[in-house]
């Protein structure tokens, strides 16, 4: 990686993921596109021009019957610790400076040349090919809490960031603290409509926060953790295949 330094962030939100929960049912993906104002997509089988913030990939460990056995692993953007996007941007159109360390992307700023999209390890980062067009009367369902992307600029799950505005909104109306919200007062849409409890969203630095123990788990893991990228998202597995598949472990390998 880069020796591009990034700052440490007194809340630092991120998200834990059991695997073996996951159903592969992709509620997550839905609500992610109806929260983000995600357009239906003219051509969503072509994978290389669809945009899917959180995507939600089949694994399988290539096994003959009876040893067959798959698992589902949801993909949000991993808001890196130490980002690959941020250090090849050269207009700043994303940048590791947003309180709770969360990735943040300007679209006004981007240029659409996606050097980003290529340093990605993670395929989160998607390009507006086509003009955003929603079919008459889908219009309804536009959230006024997110723009629409013009087409030609880069995109990507922003962990909901709206949400905290509105959780820091409702804690200081309520004469709370809005800089330490309570566990569940900020989710993110994949987590509050995942209906077998696979993601869990929070604090990472919060002991008040269930994220702050599940990620002490001895089968979490981060995707490609090797690199260096440091993710704010963690994986939980007890299949060591699952774990292998995340970080590309060769088959003679031990994980770690």
């Amino acid at each position: 990686m880069s020796g591009h330094s990034f700052k440490e962030f007194p809340i630092t939100w991120g998200m834990v993921i059991d695997i073996d929960k996951c159903t592969g049912c992709g509620a997550c993906m839905a609500s992610c596109q109806t929260e983000n104002n995600v357009n239906p997509q003219p051509e969503a089988s072509n994978k290389l021009r669809s945009t899917s913030w959180m995507l939600v990939y089949e694994l399988t460990n290539d096994k003959a019957f009876p040893d067959h056995d798959v698992a589902f692993l949801p993909r949000p953007c991993q808001q890196c610790g130490n980002p690959p996007c941020v250090s090849v941007c050269p207009v700043v159109a994303t940048d590791k400076n947003e309180d709770g360390g969360i990735v943040s992307q300007i679209y006004p700023r981007c240029i659409g040349c996606r050097y980003c999209v290529a340093a990605c390890p993670y395929h989160v980062r998607y390009f507006g090919w086509y003009d955003p067009i929603w079919p008459e009367g889908m219009t309804k369902t536009l959230s006024p809490l997110t723009s629409v992307r013009p087409r030609g600029v880069v995109e990507k799950c922003t962990f909901c960031h709206h949400r905290w505005n509105l959780a820091k909104d409702a804690a200081r109306a309520a004469g709370k603290d809005p800089e330490d919200l309570p566990d569940g007062a900020y989710v993110t849409a994949c987590v509050q409509n995942c209906p077998s409890g696979a993601l869990t969203f929070g604090d990472l630095k919060n002991p008040k926060h269930k994220v702050h123990e599940l990620i002490k788990s001895p089968y979490a893991f981060r995707l490609l953790e090797r690199l260096g990228t440091k993710p704010q998202v963690y994986y939980i597995s007890r299949r060591e295949w699952v774990r292998k598949l995340g970080d590309n472990y060769l088959k003679s390998e031990k994980t770690e």
